[in-house]
């Protein structure tokens, strides 16, 4: 029976659309529930390392993508109170030839518009939208799908894609919440015009702090700038006016370099998001259901990796469906397999590293001497792990 239904998408996200395409190239039929009524992401900027560019390629959607991409000439951290280099990573040819693929920024909206684009164009994809996810029920040859209104389907699979707050991980794993670090953020993009010619409008910058950080890039053919500001806080679940943030935002980088003060002058500040991850688990499958993307591995923003492990996930998914003849258990056992260190590593270093961008005093001084013996083969090597990107367990046709 199972051969006759369709695999069901939980989430209509990056992960979600990325899985659901990859599906469709295998000949599956796919159907995408969401809960929104309106398809969308949230909109602003993120990074995409080289890692991601051969899933996209096998995806069909490389040139698509690269035609919004913006191709910044450097990745840097500045030390946030001297403005000082920290690490500088050249972009250019050097990277090129070691690890074949860009390093680009795009408008987040953009990259979701080129997956959705692709899905929609394949004529074994639906998308449901208003349609949202209560429960499952493992049968032996199918999935049967409970929405809050109500309706149930019938599907041969179930792929979680539902992010942080995933309802289909609640049910599979049980009642937990995300871990809060105790930073927020306040996300922004302006018009680059309103941005001073001084803040360096090209590169990717991470500006490091004494418990803060910023970064900046450019988006849409150095049209936008966006902006994203990050601290520490005690009240992380405060809320409060615009006014109220700015005043807080100004106290906590008071010793922030006047070119970071500058861009903090520039943010929309209505709104502000708690900083969290989830420890990494083992068990991403439940029979003929399986979580992808931050419903799986959910991680700090420090690699700017969350797209590109859910696009990770999804191409290896599609390929671990492909070789199991319609095994999905097994399939699902063995993506989990597949993705779990890797993946696990990305959280558990990323917390690491968020503690280097933020040392203070003599420890953040200590960092800085030891990046500055550091060369540029010494920073490939250092991230080479993830921007080597992984090989699905089979090439796709």
């Amino acid at each position: 029976m199972s051969e006759t239904l369709p695999i069901y998408v939980v989430g209509a996200g990056l992960g979600g659309v990325a899985a659901a395409l990859g599906l469709a190239r295998k000949g599956w039929s796919v159907r995408i529930i969401e809960a929104t009524p309106e398809l969308g992401v949230i909109g602003y900027g993120i990074q995409l390392g080289p890692n991601v560019f051969p899933m996209f390629r096998r995806l069909g959607v490389e040139e698509a993508v690269l035609k919004h991409a913006h191709f910044p000439p450097n990745i840097l951290m500045l030390d946030a109170l001297s403005a000082k280099d920290i690490v500088r990573i050249p972009t250019g040819e050097r990277f090129l030839d070691r690890f074949k693929d860009p390093y680009v920024v795009i408008h987040r909206v953009d990259l979701h518009g080129v997956l959705l684009d692709a899905a929609r164009a394949m004529p074994n994809v639906e998308i449901l939208p208003s349609t949202e996810f209560a429960s499952y029920e493992n049968r032996a040859d199918r999935v049967l799908i409970n929405t809050t209104d109500g309706r149930q389907f019938e599907a041969a699979a179930v792929i979680g894609a539902d992010g942080l707050g995933s309802a289909v991980r609640r049910q599979m794993v049980g009642e937990e919440t995300p871990r809060p670090i105790g930073y927020v953020a306040h996300r922004t993009i302006v018009p680059m015009d309103q941005v001073s010619g001084d803040v360096g409008v090209d590169d990717v910058i991470l500006w490091g702090g004494p418990g803060f950080h910023i970064v900046q890039y450019p988006l849409r053919n150095r049209s936008l700038f966006n902006i994203v500001a990050v601290f520490q806080t005690e009240n992380i679940y405060e809320r409060a006016d615009e006014e109220t943030y700015r005043r807080v935002l100004m106290e906590t980088y008071a010793s922030a370099h006047p070119r970071m003060i500058e861009m903090l002058k520039t943010m929309d500040l209505k709104r502000r998001w708690v900083i969290a991850d989830r420890d990494p688990i083992r068990g991403w499958s439940d029979g003929r259901v399986a979580l992808l993307g931050d419903a799986a591995h959910p991680t700090l923003q420090t690699f700017a990796q969350g797209a590109c492990m859910a696009i990770e996930d999804a191409v290896v998914l599609a390929e671990c469906i492909e070789l199991s003849n319609g095994d999905f258990a097994s399939a699902f056992k063995t993506y989990e397999r597949a993705r779990c260190l890797r993946t696990a590593r990305i959280i558990l270093e990323s917390r690491h590293i968020w503690e280097f961008y933020h040392l203070r005093g003599i420890a953040a001084e200590v960092r800085n001497e030891a990046c500055a013996r550091q060369s540029e083969d010494d920073f490939f090597r250092c991230l080479a792990w993830i921007w080597d990107g992984v090989r699905p367990p089979k090439a796709v046709g």
